[in-house]
């Protein structure tokens, strides 16, 4: 098929699967079956809404990847990766959801056929989308092989991004900018969530110019109010109100590229324990940003973050940033590097995080956050370029 998408390279490609080879072999993997469907684009291009049936790729020391999915999905694997017909080994419908057989039977025996019958098999089992029977049932059908823990080894293999990834980024990022534009300047009292939320998903989809908007991994949180104290609500029917903050956490997504980006508005006259705490918050922030170099730690980031919150006497406990860039449902992060205090992780150029010190009061919230890149030289780079402060309407 010559009129394929694919979105990078095929140098791109090469390079991912001899990446992912060389951790195999660092683990002792003779066969990797990944089931996450970021992992899956990753290593294949396949995108498709199909992760909520069993699917996966498999990779072995030698070939290209073998997508192995449900078989009306095989028509979305031709149409989607990069490799030849002959690498799509669907199953029938009638393994979907049945009592009578399970999918991860024939999966079993399609990794007999490759030569993984007595092998060591990795397999993703931290994962949304490989759950215990389909372990279960993989394990009794190939009784002789040994299953064994390779979550991650992937997703740390994506830590660094190419340029190609980058630049794809880059164009999220102008998506996310427009997002957060359109929703602090529609937002006022009386506007009903669910229209703001309408409105920001027509900005997200719409895009900029050529750089068409993606659907993201998570819906956008804009909680009001009382509710803003709670990090991942989303929206309801009710109106704005004076005299309330509002955060927005959205993110611009380029052909499955993620840049979340947060910024809050308040709707009237923030009181002054608010306007300290975003004093504290964008002074926590622009630290962490200088703490974010090559050669420095994640802990680096969290460490300096927290200092400037300690001083203006605010606790928090949570972990402030996580790795981005290709994702889907269930979650826009990459589940590896973790910014705070105990993640000792060296900061390699390459690295893009979601860099996230939102603040979750006993009634109210304030998230001003910064999607980043790590460079060669100097502090952090962010993705977008909008004030970081509480935005305000009298």
């Amino acid at each position: 098929m010559t009129d394929k998408d694919i979105p990078f390279s095929q140098t791109e490609y090469a390079r991912r699967i001899a990446k992912t080879r060389r951790a195999m072999d660092q683990a002792g993997v003779d066969i990797l079956f990944v089931t996450d469907p970021s992992n899956i684009a990753w290593l294949t291009a396949y995108d498709g809404w199909s992760f909520y049936v069993h699917q996966g790729v498999i990779l072995r020391p030698e070939g290209d990847p073998i997508w192995w999915g449900r078989g009306m999905d095989g028509n979305g694997a031709r149409r989607t990766v990069w490799m030849n017909d002959d690498h799509i080994r669907p199953y029938p419908d009638n393994y979907v959801q049945s009592t009578e057989r399970h999918a991860m039977q024939h999966l079993g025996a399609l990794l007999a056929e490759l030569g993984g019958e007595r092998a060591r098999v990795g397999v993703e089992m931290e994962n949304y989308y490989y759950s215990a029977k389909a372990h279960a049932m993989l394990a009794e059908t190939l009784p002789n092989a040994t299953l064994v823990d390779a979550t991650g080894l992937v997703n740390w293999q994506r830590t660094v991004k190419s340029d190609e990834e980058i630049g794809f980024m880059r164009r999220a990022a102008r998506v996310a900018e427009t997002m957060i534009d359109g929703a602090i300047a529609r937002a006022r009292p009386g506007l009903r969530k669910n229209e703001l939320v309408a409105a920001i998903y027509n900005d997200a989809l719409t895009g900029v110019g050529d750089d068409w908007g993606d659907y993201p991994a998570i819906v956008p949180m804009c909680p009001s109010g009382a509710d803003a104290s709670a990090p991942h609500i989303t929206w309801n029917g009710a109106q704005m109100q004076h005299d309330e903050c509002t955060f927005f956490e959205l993110a611009g997504v380029y052909r499955r590229y993620h840049i979340p980006f947060c910024r809050t508005i308040w709707l009237g006259t923030p009181p002054d324990a608010v306007r300290h705490a975003e004093e504290a918050l964008i002074e926590g922030l622009e630290a962490g940003l200088d703490a974010a170099r090559a050669g420095n730690r994640a802990c680096d980031i969290a460490e300096a973050l927290g200092g400037a919150l300690t001083r203006a006497g605010i606790e928090r406990g949570a972990r402030c940033g996580y790795p981005i860039g290709l994702s889907y449902p269930p979650d826009w992060g990459e589940r590896t590097i973790s910014l705070r205090s105990e993640d000792e992780n060296v900061l390699e150029p390459g690295m893009t995080f979601h860099f996230m010190p939102g603040l979750w009061m006993a009634d109210w919230g304030l998230e001003i956050t910064e999607s980043i890149l790590i460079t060669e030289d100097g502090p952090a780079e962010t993705f977008c370029n909008r004030p970081r402060q509480l935005f305000v309407k009298e």
